[in-house]
């Protein structure tokens, strides 16, 4: 049996839609954060240091340092057993060790506060943040208060959520 006219139409369409949802699924937002040092070592620090996102963003870790392998790992106690310093509903993360050029990404779906750290440079302060939707988004989790497992310098270094939802991006600390 031969297809007619309004039958090849209607293959055509869907074809067409199928492949536009397709586009629109691969067209997720990016948003790259640098991992950034001084030529000699002495400084070194994620760029940006806070940013806010819609939920699904894809995040592109990209080491730009030529000098040093970092990592991107979430708190939580699933991961080196720390402290969670992510939404409790979030999945927790961990880049391994990038050299450099070398990228990783992530995409978080769960609205909220999400802290970050660089495994052998935590304690030199090389930590982000990063907000997730906003805080009337159902399902929004805050900051996570002070623990043990973090220094006060460390928490001193990430940016305020009111501020990254002000300013959508903070760039590195100025010391």
């Amino acid at each position: 049996m031969k297809p007619d006219r309004r039958q090849i139409l209607a293959m055509g369409g869907g074809l067409c839609g199928g492949l536009l949802t397709q586009r629109a699924l691969a067209a997720a937002p990016v948003e790259v954060i640098e991992m950034r040092g001084t030529a000699r070592g002495e400084r070194i620090w994620f760029a940006p240091r806070g940013l806010a996102v819609a939920t699904d963003t894809v995040l592109r870790f990209v080491n730009r340092d030529p000098g040093n392998s970092h990592t991107a790992t979430a708190y939580h106690p699933g991961l080196f057993d720390r402290a969670r310093r992510i939404p409790a509903a979030a999945s927790p993360w961990d880049s391994d060790f990038l050299l450099p050029g070398a990228s990783f990404d992530v995409t978080l779906t769960v609205p909220g506060v999400y802290d970050f750290y660089c495994i052998p440079h935590e304690m030199a302060a090389m930590v982000g943040r990063i907000v997730v939707g906003a805080p009337d988004d159902p399902g929004w989790e805050g900051t996570a208060g002070p623990s043990k497992d973090v220094s006060q310098a460390v928490l001193a270094a990430l940016p305020p959520v009111n501020e990254i939802l002000l300013r959508g991006r903070i760039e590195e600390a100025t010391r």
